[in-house]
Order: structure tokens, then C-alpha cells, then sequence
């Protein structure tokens, strides 16, 4: 545990190590470190004990031909460069990457470390299966004929939806998009991965008000900011790279940075202005923000009057916000936040940065709107060093986002409609009709409705789909199989409900490089499996950083032990299916005949992701940014000369049209100062284009060079006739787009020639073959049938393409929509956590009424109207530590990182403890309103205010004071083991997207 000091000097903890808690002998620091193997490592171990690293020298350098490898960190998103040193096929030491505009040579503790996440002795080793309570090890054969044997009968028996196929943020890419389409094929939308309880509602809320939901600048244009505010996030800890850049911008432009958090965190303490307020009340807190820049007319008020639909609606809210209201609410006195207030008016553009902290909660939505209405407010927005700088948690969360990973919609954020199948099945070259037989129907509603078409259960509630009665459920049965791929469950909420539910269910099937608390949980003795997952330092593909760029790793090592990559094991499942013909028909195969080659799965999603531009990275371009890292600008990200010259690093995206275009991604969105072929933007017009008799579209303002000075619609091939741009097209795209209106063209096929020809081979004809004689092959109501065809559905690219030799961005040009009004709270309100121990709000600002959505009925109103203030009177949050990340398995498994951090805890206020009888380093129970407990060590600590508790949630093994190490297979146990704080935390769901919540619970706090 994290110790005090009194002196400045660290005192030598009286905890034991972590090698005599797992071996039971007394190891000292010298013996730990050798005894760990990793003595070859001295990056990696300088940089993990709070060491500085350093470029290595020749008089340093390993003995023997050292290859380096480039790959990218497997921790959050960042995106750091790892440069690995391999010596005959083994990973014997690394260095960050010191020409990563991203890291810029640095490494937190976690990166620093990541070698032994590939190389770690506790590992998955080898498939096993749990037969009579014991660990058994199995084949991969004998694994996946009984396992998809066994799906294959409860498929039968139940439906598809019966089993639930559960993601991962650590997935590259690559896989992430084969996991999506694995899940259609088979015929469920019950898939999803961990942005469901991580950025779900960001997605959600920031798509919702100018069409993207994802980070719209970089770490890198942090550098140009005047000012910094941060809320619900503490990158220090959670992204500690980042911090370099908000530091930069901090020290050189004199930038205030404002942290508002419940607690005074690591990033906190950095800053120029730190805001506590009471767990759960964004909303209140940026409404009181906002009420001194309204009253003050400090907002841009042109900004708002060309940019943005519904601003007045905002007013009217903000106004109830008075400082004596919101000190109420919130906690925070109304001077401080004027001062805040004053402070962002003063020093603009200034960008807003949030993680967590905002999302996790059952009105996250309300909170990400708020925060994107405070920029809006601000003109913050498409302004470098502006925007909403939005730090994701995982390597690869947000582009396993892109690719689909989620029960609500397919790849590139198309949704479920029949055009969003239609789309796909165009581009994987599937008969619709027969991915339609794989699905199920339902009652739904009093109707019959095919599920096909209708969002899946969320990860968040995976757990409900094993326990809810059918009756109350929109598809046929229960989960009865569960697979977790990449998944810790200890970083869901209900975990005392989650064991149930995993003991009720026919087969637990655990795909990771470690086992996890999936393992441990539960006392089942039977139908549990585990499979080893190679890592991503095993494998090669692309991966997302949190800004948008898209980057490559290349394989540092080859699978080690008998674990297998991600894309082989879907594709052993496939082949087991039945449909791995269909599956892979577009796909090269590795010489096996079962592994897909990475690049050709980028390419396959190259053809589809249209939406987000996910189109113009191909292999090649992405390979080629990474092997030229030293030729793209820090700040700006722009290439200054080398082969990608003009390029912005990584190709954030979109990165529009085909990759012969060589657009050059996008930098930051909805700048309108920039050409769009350049990476400039505006806000999407996604939203139709009139309201309530208001004009949706933006107001007299365009990107630089566009032919339309004006706002726009999205673009259709009707628009490109109607503006007499749809001469521009070549033949072939309108080819294509002729194939997606299906428009059966007889003398136009793939590989026709500019005019519209081919041989009959389909190769290009000569001119002296065609000669004069050649016809036009389109008939003559072709634009009639083509008018539909849009930005977002045209294989060819050519509707992208022409919109941008225009000016014109292919989205179009609209203002952003401070009112959601699709969403259950048009304006963003406050609304009391479920579980408030303010029961003086509740009348005030109550929650919602229960209702049913995402298949499963959802509670709201029936469990706020309980009072348990009085039983459970501390609010207990929770959140990160540098140490570790996500679940935990994997860096508590490294003895780098588990050496840091050895005791799961909980941060009391000294006023809390004293009146409790609690002491520093005591054992104590902290208990939830629904049962849940867990046993921790008590830190006693001014970091929480009063009546607040934190817990941090990377910890499992142990569960309600039983330590569940015996349950592991043998060697594969976590160095360090601990509560989860999620065993204590409670029920609550977001009303757009189900996000738990995890920031504002109740909990008892007892000696143990």
C-alpha cells in the first residue's frame, strides 16, 4: 500500500513480499529480483522501480545480434512506442520509443514492465478444463470440439442469443473486427467489450452532439492550450505519459490547469485550482460554471450563433443553477467557481479533458453533454488546443469501439438497421438472407421482431441475462454459455450476483493470457475452460490510440507455451461452425489453412468502415508512419518531409476515402481552418437538417475551400447530381455505386475501364478493342435509382472522394446540438445517484422510472425511494492506480509492478476513521446496501473529504475475506491477490447505455 511519509524519506514497509506471500519463504529485494528472472531486463526494471532510462550505449549493448522490434504498449491509450531487443527469438530487454511523438522516450511504471506481461512465469500455459473440481489439462483439439460441441447443442436447444460472446479492448484491430463479425455469423448481438462500462456514455453523448463520439484532438495539440480543465479524470495515475503533455502546456504557456474531483488525486495535485465536489454532481457543478459565463455574457456568442442548435434551451436550465444552489448540491462554493468560470473566459481556446470519473454513472450522458455544452459555450470547439481531449483506459478501447465490438451496432458505428446489415453483407460478400436464418426471433413488445435487428444485452448486464426470468426478457432464453475473451469480471459491478450467475450457467469459457478472476469466482466443479490467449507483443496488427491515430505493432516474439492469437482461435471456431468458408471467402489465409493474415482482415474493414474512416489507413500507410516516427512534428503530428510527408501521424481518422487518395487524417476535429482534404472538418449533419422550424445546418460558415459557403447535408449521390458534381465520378465508382443500389449493369463489371468496359475475362480492354463503338452501360433512370446512395454506404469511395475535391466534408456541415432530443433528458439535468445518502434532493432531482431497454428491465425509481442513508451513510467512489491496470490479472502477475503495490485499501477521511474507532493500516470491512463486502486495509487520508470512501478496483482473488488463491491452476496465480471494490459496489445503469455505476454508492465502514 501507498505509505506516507513524514520526513521525505521512504520508510521500508512492514508488509512481506510478494514472493514469500505466493512461495511461502522470506525473500529479500536482491534475491526477489533474481529470483524473478528478469535481471536482463534493466530497462524495464529501472524504469519500474522509479529509476531513469536512458538510450542504451555500445558499451551497454547485449552481446551476440540484437534485433529491435517496434510494438505499442498494452496498457492504456496513450499508445507509447515499445521498442523490443530480441536475441534468438526471446525478449531479453526493451526501450521506449524516443521517437514516439506519443511518449517521446518516456515510460510509466506499467510500460516500463511490459516485457514480462509476454514473458510471465503465471501465465495460461496450456488449455485446461475444470472436471470434478480439479484443473486438467487438455489439447487444443480436445478444447475446441467440446467446447463448440457443446455451444452447438445450447444453440440448438436455446437460440444463438443463449450464448454470449464478450470481447476485448485488448484485441488489436484486426481481431476486434473479426470478433464482431465471428458474433454475426453466428447469429447474436449479445457480444460487447469493456468501453460498455469504461466510454460508453462519452460515445454515446459526445456522437450525440456533434457526430463522433471520440476524442476530438490529441495529446499532442494539448501543447497549444490556455487552459486545461480537467474533471472525473486522473491521468496521472490512469495515463501517466499524458500528464507530460498537460505539464508542457502548463509550464509554457502559463496554462491554469483546474482539476474537479471528489478527491484530491496525483493529477490533483498539479494543479493551479483544485474543485472538490460531492460524488455524482457534474451536471450541478458545470451548470454553476456555466450560470457566471451566461451572467457575465462571456460566451462566444457568434461561435454559438453560426455552430450551434438549442444553446437558449441550455440557458434556461443553467439559470436554476445559482452559486447558492449549486454550493447545495455540489458542494463547491459559488465563488470558486466563478473564479473557475473567469478563469476559462479568460484563457481560451482551453480544452477539457475527462475519463471515468464523468462516465460511470447512471446519468453519464447527462455529464458528457454537459461537458461538451461548456466547450460549445466556450467556442472551444474545432480550435487547436480546444476540444474535448477524452483519455480512453485501454490500448486498443477505442478501436475496438470503431470496429463494432458492441451489442448496439456493427463495425464503424452502423447500427443494426436492415441498410446497416445490407452494408455489411456487401462487403463481406454474404448472402443476407442466410445471416438472417442464423438469427432468432422474439416477442417483443406484444410483436414479433427479429433480433437480428435489435440491440443485445450489454456486458454490464451480462449478468441479468443468466438470472432474469425469460418472461421479463426480449429473447427466447438465458444466457446458458459465457465467453470472456480478454475480460476481467472483477471490473463489473454485483459481483456477489456475478458468481451466482457464473455457477448457474452450462459451460465458462476464459480466453486470456492469464486466467483471471473468472477462474475463482465462482465453486462450480465442472464446464469451466480455459483457453491461453497469446498477447499483443505475440502477434502483429494495427491498434487505436486514444487520439484517433492508428498504429502497427509488429511481432516481438512468436506465441509462447501453447497459446494461440486471438484471430487463429476464431478462426478453429469457425472451421468447428461450420461457416469458416464463408466467414474468411475475402480473407488470405496463413499457410495453415485456419489463420487469417492480419493485413487482409485491415483491408476487408478498409472496404466498410466508411463512417468513421477507417478507409484510407491501409497496411502499408500505417507501417510506413511507424517505421518514420522521427519525421512528424511533436505538437502538430504533421510529417515535415520523409515519405509521408504531409501525413498527420497514425492517420487519425477519418482518414477519408481509399488509401490512394492519401488523405492525411484527421488531426482535430471540426476544425474548419484547414482544407477537408487537408484534415480539416465540421460538425457532422447527422441530425436531418430542420427542428422545431430551426435550421440544424451550420449558419453562413464552412471549412477553408469548400464550394458551399454555407451549411450543408450529408452527401448522397442525389446531392452530387443535383449540384452537377456526379460528372466527376469515373465510371467504376459508379459502377459500384450502381452494385449498392442494386442496379444490374450488363456491360459493367469489376475491372471496367474508365468509360465502362471490360473484356470478358473482366480485364481491362484496350482502346483499340473498344474503338468507337463503346455505350454508355448505365440505363437511363439510373440517377433516379442511385439518388440514395450515400457517403457512408458507396464501396467505391467516389462520393467521398468528390465531396472532397469540393471543400466540401462528406458528412456535411451542421451545427452542434446542445439538445439531444432523442435522449431520455433533452437537456442534461442532474439527477441523484440511486443510492444517495442526500435524501433531501431526492424530491428535487429524483432518478428516473424503471423501464425496460437493451433487452432486460432496468431499475431506477423503486431502489432510490428506499432510504439506506441511514445504515450506509459513506459514499464510496472508486478508481485507478498507477500500478496496475483494468481487472488487474496481468501487471498483478508482474513482480515489477507487484513488488509497488501489495495491499488492496480503502481511503478513509481521519474524521471518518476517528469516529468510527478506525486506525492507518487496520483491517475493516466496507459493506454495501445490497450485501456485498469486502475485507481491506485502512488508509486514513485528507486525499477524500468527509463522509467519502475510495477504493481502488484493480484487485481480485480474494473474495469477502476468503483468500481464493487455492483455486487457481497451478502456477498461474497472481503475484499479489485482493478484494474487488465492485463486490461492495452496487446496482445502477446509465438510461442510454447501461454504464454502471461505480463513482457514487453507499457503503458501512467496520473494524474487522
Amino acid at each position: 500500500m501507498l505509505r506516507k511519509k513524514t520526513d521525505g524519506t521512504a520508510r521500508q514497509t512492514h508488509r512481506p513480499k510478494i514472493l514469500s506471500r505466493a512461495a511461502g519463504a522470506s525473500v529479500d529485494r536482491r534475491a526477489f529480483l533474481r529470483g524473478s528472472g528478469l535481471a536482463i531486463g534493466g530497462l524495464a526494471a529501472i524504469g519500474a522501480t522509479g529509476g531513469t532510462v536512458r538510450p542504451a550505449t555500445a558499451a551497454t549493448a547485449a552481446a551476440g545480434a540484437v534485433e529491435t522490434v517496434k510494438s505499442v504498449c498494452t496498457h492504456c491509450s496513450v499508445g507509447c512506442t515499445v521498442v523490443a531487443e530480441v536475441s534468438d527469438g526471446v525478449w531479453v530487454g526493451q526501450e521506449p520509443g524516443w521517437d514516439s511523438p506519443f511518449n517521446l522516450g518516456a515510460h510509466c511504471a506499467k510500460g516500463a514492465s511490459v516485457r514480462e506481461h509476454a514473458h510471465g512465469e503465471r501465465r495460461l500455459k496450456y488449455p485446461m478444463k475444470k472436471e470434478g473440481g480439479e484443473w486438467k489439462r487438455i489439447s487444443w483439439e480436445q478444447a475446441i470440439d467440446e467446447i463448440g460441441g457443446g455451444m452447438m447443442q445450447i444453440r440448438d436447444e436455446s437460440g444463438p442469443d443463449s450464448v454470449y460472446w464478450l470481447g476485448s479492448a485488448k484485441h488489436n484491430n484486426e481481431q476486434a473486427y473479426l470478433f464482431r463479425k465471428f458474433a454475426a455469423y453466428w447469429g447474436t448481438n449479445n457480444v460487447d467489450h469493456q468501453a460498455r462500462i469504461c466510454h460508453s456514455t462519452t460515445v454515446a453523448g459526445v456522437a450525440n452532439t456533434w457526430g463522433y463520439g471520440a476524442m476530438t484532438n490529441s495529446f499532442n495539440d494539448i501543447h497549444k492550450s490556455r487552459a486545461i480543465f480537467i474533471i472525473g479524470g486522473n491521468p496521472a495515475e490512469a495515463h501517466p505519459v499524458s500528464l507530460l503533455h498537460v505539464l508542457k502546456a502548463k509550464e509554457e504557456n502559463n496554462a491554469p490547469l483546474i482539476v474537479c474531483d471528489p478527491r484530491f488525486t496525483r493529477t490533483a495535485a498539479h494543479a493551479d485550482e483544485y474543485v472538490r465536489f460531492r460524488p455524482g454532481t457534474d451536471v450541478a457543478l458545470v451548470w454553476g460554471i456555466l450560470w457566471h459565463i451566461f451572467e457575465n455574457g462571456w460566451e462566444d456568442k457568434e461561435f454559438i450563433r453560426t455552430r450551434v442548435w438549442g444553446m437558449d434551451q441550455i440557458r434556461e436550465e443553467v439559470a436554476r443553477w445559482t452559486p447558492e444552489e449549486v454550493e447545495r448540491v455540489t458542494g463547491t462554493p459559488g465563488s470558486q467557481l466563478k473564479r473557475v468560470a473567469r478563469t476559462l473566459a479568460n484563457n481560451r481556446p482551453g480544452t477539457v479533458i475527462w475519463c471515468m470519473g464523468g462516465t460511470q454513472h447512471t446519468n453519464g450522458n447527462n455529464n458528457t453533454r454537459a461537458y461538451c455544452v461548456l466547450q460549445l459555450a466556450l467556442g472551444n470547439m474545432g480550435t487547436e488546443g480546444g476540444g474535448t481531449n477524452i483519455f480512453r483506459g485501454h490500448d486498443n478501447v477505442q478501436g475496438a469501439t470503431d470496429l463494432g465490438v458492441l451489442s448496439h451496432t456493427l463495425p464503424g458505428y452502423y447500427g443494426l438497421s436492415e441498410g446497416a446489415w445490407g452494408h455489411w453483407s456487401r462487403v463481406w460478400g454474404e448472402d443476407l438472407d442466410w445471416l438472417k436464418s442464423q438469427f432468432a426471433t422474439a416477442e417483443v413488445d406484444g410483436e414479433e421482431k427479429p433480433l437480428m435487428n435489435l440491440t443485445g444485452i450489454p456486458v454490464s448486464r451480462w449478468i441479468d441475462g443468466v438470472l432474469e426470468d425469460p418472461a421479463n426478457m426480449d429473447q427466447p432464453a438465458n444466457v446458458r454459455a459465457m465467453v470472456l475473451w480478454g475480460h476481467a469480471p472483477n471490473s463489473q459491478t454485483r459481483m456477489t450476483e456475478m458468481k451466482t450467475a457464473m455457477e448457474k450457467l452450462d459451460m465458462l469459457v476464459v480466453i486470456d493470457p492469464y486466467p483471471t478472476v473468472s477462474a475463482v469466482l465462482h465453486d462450480r466443479t465442472d464446464g469451466v475452460y480455459l483457453l491461453p490467449a497469446a498477447t499483443q507483443f505475440e502477434t502483429r496488427g494495427s491498434v487505436t490510440a486514444s487520439n484517433r491515430s492508428i498504429q502497427w505493432r509488429d511481432q516481438v516474439v512468436a506465441p509462447l507455451f501453447e497459446s494461440k492469437t486471438d484471430h487463429e482461435i476464431i478462426g478453429l471456431f469457425a472451421n468447428k461452425f461450420g461457416w469458416a468458408d464463408r466467414f474468411f471467402r475475402n480473407i488470405e489465409m496463413e499457410e495453415d489453412g485456419i489463420t487469417p493474415v492480419i493485413e487482409s482482415v485491415t483491408r476487408e474493414f478498409n472496404a466498410g468502415m466508411w463512417t468513421v474512416g477507417y478507409t484510407g489507413q491501409s497496411p502499408e500507410r500505417i507501417k510506413l508512419h511507424m517505421a518514420n516516427q522521427h519525421t512528424f512534428d511533436r505538437t502538430t503530428l504533421r510529417a515535415n518531409g520523409g515519405p509521408a510527408d504531409g501525413d498527420y501521424y497514425g492517420m487519425p481518422w477519418p482518414c477519408w476515402g481509399t488509401p490512394e487518395m492519401k488523405h492525411p487524417g484527421t488531426p482535430n476535429l471540426y476544425d474548419m481552418s484547414k482544407p477537408v482534404a487537408e484534415g480539416g472538418l465540421t460538425f457532422r449533419a447527422r441530425f436531418g437538417v430542420e427542428r422545431d422550424g430551426d435550421n440544424l445546418l451550420a449558419d453562413g460558415v464552412a471549412s477553408v475551400g469548400s464550394e458551399i459557403q454555407d451549411g450543408y447535408p450529408e452527401f448522397t449521390y442525389q446531392m452530387l447530381v443535383d449540384l452537377g458534381w456526379d460528372a466527376d465520378l469515373t465510371d467504376e465508382e459508379k459502377g459500384s455505386i450502381a452494385r449498392v443500389a442494386g442496379i444490374v449493369l450488363d456491360n459493367l463489371q469489376e475491372g471496367a475501364t474508365p468509360d465502362g468496359t471490360t473484356d470478358a475475362s473482366g480485364d481491362q480492354a484496350s482502346n483499340e478493342e473498344v474503338g468507337e463503338q463503346s455505350m454508355s452501360p448505365f440505363p437511363s433512370d439510373f440517377n433516379e435509382r442511385a439518388s440514395a446512395v450515400n457517403w457512408k454506404t458507396d464501396l467505391s469511395g467516389g462520393i467521398q472522394r468528390v465531396a472532397i475535391k469540393h471543400g466540401c466534408a462528406p458528412f456535411g456541415n451542421a451545427k452542434a446540438r446542445a439538445v439531444v432530443w432523442t435522449f431520455p433528458d433533452p437537456v442534461p439535468v442532474h439527477r441523484e445517484p440511486l443510492y444517495t445518502n442526500r435524501r433531501d434532493l431526492v424530491a428535487d432531482y429524483p432518478t428516473y422510472e424503471d423501464r425496460k431497454f437493451y433487452r432486460l428491465p432496468t431499475m431506477y425509481a423503486s431502489i432510490q425511494e428506499k432510504d439506506f442513508a441511514s445504515d450506509y451513510p459513506i459514499i464510496l467512489t472508486s478508481g485507478r492506480l498507477v500500478e496496475y491496470e483494468g481487472g488487474g490479472d496481468e501487471t498483478r502477475s508482474n513482480p515489477w509492478l507487484a513488488e509497488l503495490q501489495q495491499d488492496m485499501f480503502v481511503e478513509i477521511n481521519p474524521r471518518d476513521a476517528n469516529n468510527l474507532g478506525i486506525r492507518d493500516g487496520e483491517q475493516v470491512w466496507v459493506e454495501g446496501p445490497e450485501g456485498g463486502k469486502v475485507k481491506v486495509m485502512a488508509m486514513l487520508t485528507e486525499r477524500v473529504g468527509a463522509g467519502v470512501a475510495f477504493m481502488p478496483f484493480h484487485f481480485g482473488g480474494h473474495f469477502q475475506g476468503q483468500d481464493l488463491r487455492d483455486k487457481y491452476p497451478d502456477g498461474a496465480d497472481p503475484y499479489v491477490l485482493g478484494e474487488s471494490t465492485n463486490t461492495a459496489q452496487t446496482y445502477g445503469y446509465d438510461s442510454v447505455t447501461q454504464m454502471q455505476e461505480t463513482k457514487a454508492t453507499l457503503c458501512k465502514i467496520t473494524a474487522a
